[in-house]
Parts: C-alpha cells; structure tokens; sequence
C-alpha cells in the first residue's frame, strides 16, 4: 500500500560523500543518517573588529551541550544550501548579524557530518545581538586572551574547541589572518 508522508514539517538536508560531494541522497533530521553518508553543518567564529569573540550561550533545552558555550553560530545545512549560504543563515538567525564576508578557516570529518568552520570579522553593535528562541539564551564579547581561557573550561562545546584547533593556534600567535585551511579526522 502507497504511504503519503507529510514533509512539509520535516527538516530536509542533502547527503554527502566524505569529500563533500552530494551524492543525490536525501537526510532527515531526527533520522538515522546512513554509513558512508554525512550531513553538512557550518559554523561561524566572530570576532569584532576590536579583537574580541563573541561567545553564544545554547539553550538549557538543546539535546546536546545545553547550557553551553559555543563561538558565534552553526547548524545543518538545508537542503539545496551549501555551508557558505549556511553559515550566512546561520549567523543572521543565532545572532542578528549580517555576515558581508566570510573566510573559511577549517573544515572536518566526524562519523556522520562534514563541519565547515568560517570566520566572520564584524563592525556590528555589540549591543545588537539577537538570541534565538530555542537556540540561544545569552551572549558575551570577550577579548582573544579570554576567549583562549574559555574554550578551555567546561562551559565551553569541547567539539567545537576540537574542531576550531588550528584557527585557535592562530590566535594563540596572533597570526590569525593566516591560518592555514585546516583539514582534520575525527
């Protein structure tokens, strides 16, 4: 018997290959992604044009990490979306910020995602920061040196911290405009 199911409340994402080539599968979110298959996230660090980070606070609901601190913004690519347009989405719903230009600072492979990591120097009032309802709860600006503290301490996503490891030793030697593309299994 022909089942009709209702997409229209899903979330839908375009599968991947591991070298992110999509492969003309599709993923739900909430389902179990297949072995071999890999789901796309992007993530935005921020920093002002002051030199500080801003750090964002994860919802006490969130499945994962709840109550957490993560730099910025991220989360599943849509389908049809590639992680730049990702991260730009991403950033203006988690934060308010629009992003003009983004740099690619890492990219990695976990079991099942493909994470790119851009970088989002910003102008934006610091005051303007927008939280997202079900997403975020708070948010700090700190300086390069709190923010290598930070991601040190318990409050903070260690994933991302592990993720995020080479653009962080750019920070660590203030050459951070010239981090190198990182590329990273694990």
């Amino acid at each position: 018997m022909l089942q009709c199911v209702d997409r229209s409340n899903m979330e839908l994402w375009d599968a991947y290959d591991g070298q992110g080539n999509k492969t003309g599968g599709e993923l739900i979110r909430g389902q179990e992604i297949p072995e071999g298959c890999y789901h796309l996230v992007s993530e935005v660090v921020v920093r002002h044009e002051d030199g500080s980070f801003l750090l964002m606070q994860r919802s006490e609901d969130k499945a994962m990490f709840p109550g957490l601190f993560v730099a910025g913004a991220g989360g599943s690519a849509l389908k049809e979306e590639g992680p730049y347009e990702a991260a730009v989405r991403e950033l203006k719903e988690e934060t308010g910020i629009e992003a003009r230009e983004l740099e690619q600072i890492y990219f990695c492979r976990s079991k099942d995602t493909l994470y790119y990591g851009y970088l989002c120097i910003t102008g934006w009032d610091k005051k303007a920061v927008v939280l997202q309802a079900g997403e975020t709860i708070s948010f700090l600006w700190i300086t390069a040196r709190e923010f290598l503290e930070f991601v040190e301490s318990e409050k903070y996503v260690w994933t991302q911290r592990e993720r995020m490891e080479g653009y962080l030793d750019g920070v660590r030697t203030e050459e951070d405009n010239d981090c190198d593309f990182l590329y990273r299994e694990f």
